[in-house]
């Protein structure tokens, strides 16, 4: 049996998340740090529709061959910036909400490199992945 399109079925749902993409297009937060969270969620997430389009994204951004593969295991890297390991501890942590919640030292260090506004764009970019993501896996089967 096929599943539901929902681009299809439901286009205002579509629409909506396409302004929240709209929102995110507009935020501060630099693009290529921006497609690095999307990959590392989608990959968290085992969306290979989402991890294919977010590594060619990240490609024509300038990031490197490398530092897309490393992303798998991004702690061991010495490639990712303190920032970006920062918002690559986040990322972690807000796509696995359930297991730990956002822990303090996560936020703190986050914090060190981002203003509050920006902190509230990359919760933001990460609700928008990770809901892209379980669209997208929960329609393919």
């Amino acid at each position: 049996m096929q599943r539901v399109n929902i681009q299809q079925c439901q286009p205002e749902a579509y629409d909506a998340m396409f302004g929240l993409e709209k929102y995110m297009g507009n935020s501060t937060l630099d693009a290529d740090l921006q497609e690095i969270i999307r990959l590392r969620a989608s990959v968290l997430n085992g969306c290979q529709f989402c991890t294919d389009m977010h590594s060619k994204a990240a490609k024509k951004l300038g990031v490197s061959d490398e530092k897309i593969d490393a992303l798998a295991d991004w702690q061991q890297s010495s490639l990712f910036s303190d920032k970006e390991q920062a918002a690559l501890a986040m990322t972690d942590s807000v796509t696995h909400i359930s297991a730990k919640g956002l822990p303090e030292h996560i936020y703190q260090k986050v914090a060190k490199y981002f203003r509050e506004e920006e902190i509230a764009q990359l919760i933001m970019l990460m609700a928008v992945v990770n809901a892209w993501n379980r669209m997208g896996i929960s329609m393919a089967g």
